[in-house]
């Protein structure tokens, strides 16, 4: 745990008390500040209570004599309206802010030199981050792993010198909402993958939300090193930006060779600095990251890596023993050669789209609440598709799309869904049919989150009988 002093003998205001915000609250009471917390869900006060953090209803706070106010990630700041936490703070001039901001305000009071890599993007971010701790972890380091990934980071052992061996180093992911909270953002390695259209009903544009996304990198100080994908125009523009503004600027591509940068050609990483080109890696045959998506997340992560002083001998061990993560092409099962894949992680037609283009005969699983644009995007690779099987809200719509591209059928459900497909792809001809969970869609219609519904499908899949 990481103590907040940031705000020692002041008072803070606390809202939204799930994870990172029970963290914060408890963080900051370690650094010396008076913490009143509040949520709009009462069994989250009451849970807070039970810590022994002080509850009221922020409505009746006077503003006056508040420092600053926390805000967990998930509650609105800007798009659709400023949730009412964030009007009265706003209204008394108190600053908002998220707890990886005070991660920040702590690493520069007591370890301003410890290696603090940040990792954000509409894609491919979980892995990416997944995969710069492993690497690092394998190497010998210290590799704090926290963020949007799952561990809220004042959750991680605090910054330290870079003198203490093992050398510790942050691996964090930031959602946009958590950069959105964090005004100071400055981490020594600053990782953009890509970016595309998603999250705007909190964003509003997708130019806010680029700008937001921009912030991470253009934060990392000039001593350090910001990383962008450049295969996107989104992207591509930003990493002209930074190097205009004097950033030491790696820009990585999955797609073609760079005159200087890291880039992917015939299944290997390969470096171009000074008019000379190297062999970082070799990514081919390594499952957990099949695609050319994997690809770009490798691309980034090495040269992350590389920017934390591993050399290429390291990462290369530390790519081929990754294991992969749940819920992104995850590998649940066989049932004779039939495979069953675990990709509840695409919440989005471009994440779908970096699944679907892995294999030739799936047996595909989408649906839930759709996002801007639905899979209309997804056209290219309905060939690809033997069967689709619809569930959630999106069905209808995403049967309209399919049309009379792809055999489909509304499921309705997901257990309806894995039941149909495992039953027609071990009764297909091809040589190896997918199922294929990718659904292109939000959970929320049916499931908390992409976790559970991943969790269901892969308890699904297991039940089957003859499942390996």
């Amino acid at each position: 745990m990481i103590a907040v002093t940031a705000f020692a003998g002041q008072k803070v205001a606390v809202f939204g008390l799930g994870g990172s915000g029970l963290a914060s609250a408890r963080c900051l009471l370690a650094g010396g500040a008076d913490v009143v917390a509040f949520d709009d869900d009462a069994q989250s006060v009451a849970k807070a209570i039970d810590a022994g953090i002080a509850c009221v209803d922020l409505h009746g706070l006077d503003w006056s004599k508040i420092a600053a106010l926390v805000l967990a990630p998930g509650v609105p700041l800007t798009h659709p309206a400023p949730h009412w936490s964030v009007q009265l703070a706003q209204k008394a001039g108190v600053v908002v802010i998220g707890d990886i901001e005070l991660f920040c305000r702590e690493r520069r009071r007591i370890a301003p030199d410890a290696p603090f890599v940040a990792i954000t993007g509409t894609n491919g971010k979980s892995t990416t981050t997944a995969l710069v701790a492993h690497i690092a972890a394998s190497a010998g380091m210290d590799a704090q792993l926290g963020g949007n990934i799952g561990t809220a980071i004042l959750s991680l052992e605090p910054p330290r010198a870079n003198l203490i061996q093992p050398l510790r180093a942050h691996v964090v992911e930031c959602s946009s909402y958590q950069i959105d909270l964090a005004p100071s953002l400055d981490p020594s390695i600053g990782v953009l993958i890509n970016l595309s259209a998603d999250h705007l009903d909190r964003h509003g544009t997708m130019e806010h939300y680029a700008a937001v996304k921009e912030r991470l990198v253009a934060g990392v100080p000039n001593s350090g090193t910001a990383i962008a994908g450049v295969d996107d125009d989104w992207c591509r523009a930003i990493a002209d930006r930074l190097a205009r503004a004097g950033k030491r600027v790696v820009r990585v591509s999955a797609r073609q060779s760079l005159p200087d940068g890291v880039y992917v050609e015939n299944a290997r990483i390969l470096r171009a600095a000074e008019g000379k080109l190297s062999v970082i890696a070799e990514i081919g045959g390594i499952g957990s990251l099949r695609g050319s998506h994997n690809a770009q997340n490798a691309a980034c992560a090495a040269a992350a890596a590389l920017a934390l002083g591993l050399a290429p001998a390291a990462i290369q061990a530390g790519l081929r023993s990754f294991p992969g993560l749940a819920h992104r092409m995850e590998e649940v099962g066989r049932r004779g050669t039939v495979l069953f894949v675990n990709d509840s992680k695409a919440t989005n037609a471009d994440s779908a789209a970096q699944a679907l283009a892995c294999f030739s005969d799936i047996f595909w699983i989408a649906g839930g609440r759709s996002k801007t644009g639905g899979i209309v995007s997804l056209r290219e690779f309905f060939p690809r598709i033997r069967k689709a099987y619809l569930i959630g809200e999106a069905a209808t719509e995403f049967a309209a799309t399919l049309g009379n591209s792809a055999p489909h059928e509304i499921s309705g459900t997901l257990g309806k869904a894995v039941a149909a497909a495992a039953r027609d792809a071990e009764s297909s001809e091809v040589a190896e049919p997918v199922v294929l969970l990718s659904p292109a869609c939000a959970s929320f219609d049916q499931f908390r989150n992409f976790e559970v519904r991943g969790d269901a499908f892969r308890a699904l899949v297991r039940a089957l009988p003859g499942i390996k």
